[in-house]
């Protein structure tokens, strides 16, 4: 008869899946993906590092997963910024600040979801979430052309430049090996440089 899980054993298997996921988290957060190994993994979760394997198939799956969280919530808080404002030039004001100050206070993690080399299956991960600030930019600027806040263009390759365009520029700031910065001066250079790329009235 084949062994069906009760309740209580999903609930205990999802606790440990979880704990690893904090676990990973917190390391990426210490240190990016280089301090992100199994073994650590395990000992910061107080777990056997072959039990790792119970809920991942591989280091490279933990990581995507915890990827996944992490960028998901940063995307989440990103699109309730631009939500909560009103205009398509101000929605996209919204985007570039809430982007760019939220890496600024998380410089690691920040680094590791933008930049840090990564195994080609969190590239994956990298990719779809970057697609999700594109289609967030889009919809600003078509909106902005609709209402004429904006001058007419390409609406999509103008969403990838801004997108592109605050992503370099928070290269250098967020660097493990550069020094930290005033998040200020950076944030608004970065946001009236996109604004005026769009041709934002005022930027």
């Amino acid at each position: 008869m084949a062994y069906r899980p009760t309740a209580r054993t999903e609930a205990t298997r999802l606790a440990h899946r979880e704990r690893l996921l904090e676990a990973a988290r917190q390391l990426l957060a210490e240190g990016g993906y280089a301090a992100a190994g199994i073994s650590a993994i395990a000992d910061r979760a107080d777990v056997a590092t072959g039990s790792v394997y119970n809920h991942f198939a591989s280091k490279q799956e933990l990581l995507a997963a915890v990827f996944r969280h992490v960028a998901g919530h940063e995307l989440g808080a990103v699109q309730e910024a631009v939500r909560a404002r009103s205009g398509a030039v101000e929605q996209l004001r919204a985007l570039v600040e809430a982007f760019a100050y939220r890496a600024l206070r998380n410089p690691r993690t920040a680094w590791a979801l933008l930049a840090e080399p990564v195994d080609p299956l969190v590239e994956q991960e990298r990719l779809t979430y970057r697609r999700g600030y594109h289609a967030l930019a889009e919809s600003a600027v078509a909106e902005g052309i609709a209402s004429g806040e904006l001058p007419a263009q390409n609406a999509r390759l103008s969403a990838a430049a801004v997108i592109g365009a605050v992503g370099e520029a928070l290269l250098g700031p967020l660097s493990p090996v550069g020094g930290r910065t005033e998040p200020e001066p950076v944030v608004a250079g970065i946001t009236t440089l996109c604004l005026r790329a769009v041709g934002a009235h005022g930027s």
